[in-house]
């Protein structure tokens, strides 16, 4: 088995690369297969992270904000440098760079440091055999074309997550089984349980003040992997995510906190777009629901999310239907994003839209210059 490479943004928690490891370790998962990049700033000691992985056979980089600049320099691309937004987890884009430089590894995990592995799961193994599934599974489509990755305990929960558009709700769901084969899933989503993945305005319904939910979530709401139909979306979120290395040049995370308009929390959300619409054009699919993990989520302002959501809400009401009309034959796949890229420049409906849009195809010039 190739290398694969773990992606994890953090300031705060060193010990989320030692809780990962170690559910790897307990699972018989070659550990010396795993190579941690952990992205983080300035202010942070480095060595707090690397010393987490040193007696587990892993091993680990640890990127601060001078790092990534050397980074850019050393492999000529610094005109590029202000793709990765600064203290935002939109950083995370600095992890699928480094991935695409890096061919060695063959898939990457993108890991939130305010989660852990839920005891129940093999991590890294069973998300390595989503992205190697063959064989049938639910795939789900709604009326709305969007799909809630919450809908199987729905009627008792009655939560949308982080990103799902408020003009898609209310939405009929239609199961079927598909069949699908070695290599058509580029993408293995995990769902998470304690805190949901909520935004904050449905944090404010829900009555926390804490940027929580008081609702809470355990392995019982979920029950099935799932695929999403042809033509419809659904909320990617990279706390608990693997890739192929080909989704890449699609999955650029936007740029969020670090930009004139102080939006933030949707960088995940509207790469997740792009990459179903391409996948959709490539007959690929995004596996969502198992393994798990906890997510325990700080406590924090709702309100400052409140602040950091709303000049975006209009943006990604219309985020989908801008990227839903884009129509390209199968072919090139860099041309393929070049013509998203276009896309969401020419037709989104808000300048901050277009702004990401603008950056989205920075992104594939850099990536393609790179191939």
């Amino acid at each position: 088995m190739a290398k694969s490479l773990v992606v994890i943004p953090s300031v705060r928690n060193p010990a989320v690369v030692s809780d990962y490891i170690k559910n790897a370790a307990g699972r018989g998962f070659d550990t010396g297969k795993l190579h941690l990049l952990v992205i983080t700033e300035d202010s942070v000691e480095k060595r707090l992270y690397e010393s987490e992985a040193k007696d587990f056979g892993a091993s680990i980089d640890v990127y601060n904000q001078a790092d990534r600049e050397r980074f850019f320099k050393d492999f000529n691309i610094s005109k590029y440098s202000m793709l990765i937004p600064k203290k935002s987890h939109a950083e995370t884009s600095f992890g699928l760079l480094y991935l695409w430089l890096h061919k060695e590894f063959e898939y990457a995990f993108l890991i939130d440091d305010d989660t852990e592995p839920h005891p129940k799961f093999n991590f890294f193994g069973e998300h390595i055999s989503n992205l190697n599934y063959s064989g049938e599974v639910t795939e789900v489509s709604s009326d709305k074309r969007w799909v809630n990755v919450l809908h199987d305990n729905y009627a008792n929960r009655g939560l949308y997550p982080r990103g799902y558009p408020y003009s898609k709700m209310g939405e009929t769901n239609t199961k079927l089984r598909k069949r699908v084969k070695t290599g058509d899933v580029w993408i293995s989503q995990g769902l998470w349980t304690n805190v949901p993945d909520l935004d904050a305005i449905r944090i404010l319904m829900d009555g926390d003040l804490n940027g929580q939910a008081k609702t809470r979530l355990s392995a019982d709401d979920f029950k099935e992997n799932f695929v999403v139909a042809r033509d419809n979306f659904l909320t990617v979120c990279s706390m608990n995510l693997a890739l192929r290395r080909e989704i890449v040049p699609f999955f650029y995370q936007f740029p969020m906190d670090d930009n004139r308009w102080r939006i933030g929390r949707f960088d995940d959300i509207w790469s997740g777009i792009i990459a179903k619409k391409a996948l959709d054009i490539l007959g690929k699919d995004i596996i969502t629901g198992f393994p798990l993990c906890i997510h325990n989520k700080a406590m924090r302002s709702t309100f400052k999310d409140v602040n950091a959501e709303a000049p975006g809400y209009e943006s990604n009401e219309h985020f989908s239907e801008t990227v839903s009309a884009y129509s390209h034959a199968t072919g090139d796949v860099f041309e393929l994003a070049r013509g998203l890229a276009r896309k969401v420049s020419d037709d989104g409906v808000t300048e901050f839209t277009r702004y990401c849009g603008d950056y989205f195809g920075k992104w594939v010039e850099m990536i393609a210059g790179l191939a």
